[in-house]
């Protein structure tokens, strides 16, 4: 994730800003643009819309999002375009229940992961159809919460399904979050993770079931014919094998071919976009040795545009070991408790070269 200035006063500002704190400014992310701009007043348009200019780019006409009114997104609209709703939420079906007491807040936080997963959808290029689009299996968005009845409470699982992405409200609750996290004995969980992780399912379909990768995705993931049912049974029953970090990204990686493409997705995403975020900062690690080895690194790439997957893992190695000593310093879990063998780096691979090569025709569209 970039650093951003404020066009106003010249300020660092943050992705997730709304106003800058040393001028003042209206800001808000402009997704065409991949940036964030500071904002200007421009009137009403014919239609009863506040215009407003953007200061990143004054030649179009922009709106805010018409989920900024309820303060769960900080996202612009050219108003070229008709919409009334960003890139990232006209996909939503069902939203919160804004009637029960802490929903707003907790979709305020659920956007907020959202839009961070836009934010990589739209460096690479990766469709994001919806239904109005007429799209055969639209991005589509539930974010829903347990429904009290007369017959009882009706649960919400988050998962995906032909397109659908549900993810249950109570996830943005940090110690809901963590109570399951413990339950499912897992070392990572929040909800950008969520959203990564069911994306990887979406574009399991749109990119390999669709895009004719099936062979190839067996060859490294295995095979996804396997009853799905029965294979999470049988993992919930019986737990992962004992050598699985030998040949999977996680614990859960294991249970089906489905769910490990899932995990090796959401950590590949992972990966790159803290690349990213150490390359804007400028991050650069030369540990004194002990013992030998050298972990010297300089985040000095586009981790969204690296052309092997060797230059990422060559890059993420030294990093995750840093993030990881930093937390421990002060007493905090391992943020990347993970282990990145040659098998996983082979998955990566898949996924890596699945991801650009959508690159190659939106190279060919833009010329």
């Amino acid at each position: 994730m970039r650093l951003y200035p404020c066009q106003s006063c010249g300020n660092t500002v943050h992705f997730e800003n709304s106003t800058c704190v040393a001028c003042g400014a209206q800001l808000a992310y402009a997704p065409d643009l991949q940036e964030m701009t500071a904002l200007v007043p421009d009137g009403i348009s014919p239609d009863g819309v506040e215009r407003v200019i953007a200061l990143a780019d004054r030649s179009r006409a922009y709106r805010l999002c018409a989920n900024a009114g309820q303060n769960v997104c900080n996202w612009l609209v050219p108003l070229d375009e008709g919409q009334a709703l960003c890139r990232s939420c006209r996909h939503n079906r069902l939203s919160p229940d804004l009637s029960v007491a802490g929903n707003q807040a907790r979709w305020r936080r659920i956007e907020q992961a959202k839009r961070h997963l836009f934010y990589s959808l739209l460096k690479w290029s990766l469709p994001t159809p919806t239904a109005a689009e007429g799209a055969p299996e639209p991005l589509v968005f539930n974010l829903i919460g347990d429904v009290e009845t007369d017959q009882g409470v009706e649960r919400v699982l988050t998962g995906h399904d032909l397109g659908e992405i549900t993810l249950n409200i109570a996830e943005a609750d940090n110690d809901e979050r963590e109570k399951r996290r413990v339950a499912m004995g897992e070392p990572y969980r929040t909800l950008l993770g969520h959203f990564r992780h069911e994306i990887g399912h979406y574009y399991w379909d749109l990119l390999v079931r669709d895009g004719g990768q099936i062979d190839a995705f067996r060859s490294d993931f295995g095979d996804e014919r396997a009853d799905y049912g029965e294979a999470l049974k049988a993992h919930y029953a019986q737990g992962a094998p004992g050598d699985w970090p030998l040949h999977f990204i996680s614990a859960y990686a294991t249970a089906h071919p489905w769910e490990d493409f899932a995990e090796t997705w959401a950590h590949y995403v992972h990966i790159v976009d803290t690349l990213d975020t150490a390359g804007a900062y400028g991050v650069s690690l030369r540990p004194v040795k002990a013992g030998g080895g050298d972990l010297a690194v300089a985040v000095d790439f586009n981790a969204y545009r690296a052309q092997t997957i060797r230059e990422i893992v060559a890059a993420w190695a030294p990093v995750s070991v840093a993030l990881n000593s930093l937390n421990r310093s002060l007493g905090q879990p391992d943020p990347y408790p993970f282990v990145l063998t040659e098998t996983v780096i082979g998955k990566f691979d898949f996924i890596h070269r699945l991801i650009h090569a959508q690159q190659a025709p939106m190279a060919v569209a833009a010329q």
